[in-house]
């Protein structure tokens, strides 16, 4: 068996669905054993030696399955980001759990994120929402100018009534975020509009600009991004069975077109062959019917010519 066809192989077991199906399980089963480990100075101080297997037997799985998917697409595995991403978090796991790089091993954790990788939908998702990153930060940007603004004007309105929630820009800013949450701003507002009963004004327009409207576009955004990118997976797949179709269809003129020469050729052949038995008549008639004899009777001079070749030709 050749270097292509073990590749060809190789390519049709990494994308099987069973192949993804265990490498989904082991990523889970790997996530509970991670999760595990946080008991072992307590609950489970005896299973430290097989936690530590389990760990040794994930790490080589995945590392096999990464060695076995850079066989199988070449150069092409490394124009994934994702497949980059994988080689990250594997790679980790092989770092010397020694105390220089405790940090490091402590991402061990970041396995977990594999499904995004290895689930299509959960990779359609993280991509729009990288994809929206410029339109968001734009949105966001925005979001920040107002919060701002109204930090700077909330701090000159109500730095003596409320010094507690108002009282330098920091404080302020703080107090802006928290109103952004529409988490317990009641409790902001309402002293402050015991002193000031139009103090509404400012906490009312200022809610609903940034948390209706502002937040919203930002969701907008997102939800935008998320449906260019789910249909240009469906225009990509779209385009590979057209040009399937294609290919089909010209292969199919292909085989009618050779048919069609050699039918042809056969008919050439056959309107050939009749010319040449049509050109003499049976008995020696010429094709107008009649004999030799009788075309000489009919005409004297041609008789009288025919009869002085034959004698020369005894002579």
């Amino acid at each position: 068996m050749g270097a292509n066809a073990l590749r060809d192989r190789a390519r049709r077991i990494v994308g099987s669905r069973w192949f993804q199906a265990v490498i989904i399980g082991l990523i889970l089963c790997n996530a509970v054993a991670l999760g595990m480990e946080t008991y072992v100075d307590d609950t489970l101080a005896g299973a430290v030696h097989l936690l530590y297997a389990a760990e040794v037997v994930f790490v080589t799985v995945f590392a096999a399955e990464l060695l076995l998917k850079v066989f199988a697409y070449g150069r092409a595995f490394f124009r994934d980001p994702w497949n980059w991403f994988d080689m990250l978090v594997v790679g980790i796991a092989l770092v010397p759990a020694s105390s220089a790089f405790s940090v490091l091993r402590m991402l061990r954790i970041l396995r977990i994120l594999r499904l995004i990788s290895v689930l299509p939908q959960m990779r359609t998702i993280v991509t729009a929402l990288f994809r929206s990153v410029p339109g968001m930060g734009t949105v966001i940007g925005l979001l920040l100018i107002i919060v701002y603004t109204a930090a700077v004007l909330g701090e000159r309105l109500f730095h003596d009534v409320d010094p507690e929630h108002f009282g330098d820009l920091g404080t302020t800013l703080y107090t802006m975020f928290v109103l952004l949450t529409t988490e317990d701003w009641p409790e902001v507002a309402q002293p402050v509009m015991e002193r000031q009963p139009m103090a509404w004004v400012f906490f009312v327009g200022y809610i609903v600009l940034t948390a209706f409207i502002m937040l919203n576009l930002v969701i907008g955004v997102i939800v935008t991004a998320l449906e260019q990118e789910v249909n240009a997976e469906r225009w990509q797949e779209d385009q590979e069975l057209e040009l399937e179709q294609h290919r089909s269809v010209m292969r199919r003129l292909e085989e009618l077109t050779e048919q069609v020469s050699r039918l042809s050729e056969q008919v050439r052949e056959l309107g050939g062959g009749g010319r040449e038995v049509g050109g003499q008549a049976p008995g020696g008639q010429s094709p107008g019917g009649k004999s030799a004899a009788a075309a000489q009777a009919e005409d004297p001079e041609a008789a009288a010519t025919v009869r002085g070749a034959e004698s020369g030709a005894v002579q």
